[in-house]
């Protein structure tokens, strides 16, 4: 999507009201146009990061992002679904984990939604949710909003 089609179609609606009244409307019309265009894009692109934080949320592996290339907005999915080990071999470690009765049946349900057992299931929310050592370093995991231009 060109964001610069869109803001122009909007700033084309406002002069277009403009000319219904009198010159005096058609100039304060043209004004009220031009300075839209200049914090429009900035706006449009404030909206939809907070809708593509809002889909992410909902999404269990991976993420929506606003991609901005020149004047092209892309919207894009990121999955973000660890990779599964290739066989038993590979887990090596244990752990001993007490849960309350409400939490383990919420987990075997959300394991046989997923078609996948508890374990996988575990281990899936554990790869999400801990941070990767990229991460703590403060590389990953940071989002840029607003709006630039080149």
């Amino acid at each position: 999507m060109k964001l610069s089609l869109v803001v122009e179609g909007l700033r084309s609606d406002i002069v277009a009201v403009g000319e219904l009244g009198d010159e005096a409307v058609a100039e304060v019309a043209d004004r009220v146009a031009a300075m839209f265009s200049r914090s429009a894009p900035s706006r449009i692109l404030d909206l939809l990061s907070a809708v593509a934080a809002e889909l992410s949320d909902q999404i269990p592996n991976g993420r929506i992002e606003i991609r901005l290339v020149g004047d092209d907005v892309e919207v894009a999915y990121v999955d973000e679904q660890p990779p599964a080990p290739e066989s038993d071999s590979e887990l090596s470690s244990r752990i001993t984990l007490r849960l309350s009765e409400q939490l383990k049946a919420r987990v075997e349900e959300s394991a046989t939604r997923e078609g996948i057992s508890v374990n996988t299931y575990i281990l899936r929310v554990l790869e999400r949710g801990a941070p990767s050592s990229a991460a703590r370093s403060g590389r990953v995991g940071s989002r840029l909003r607003g709006y630039g231009t080149s």
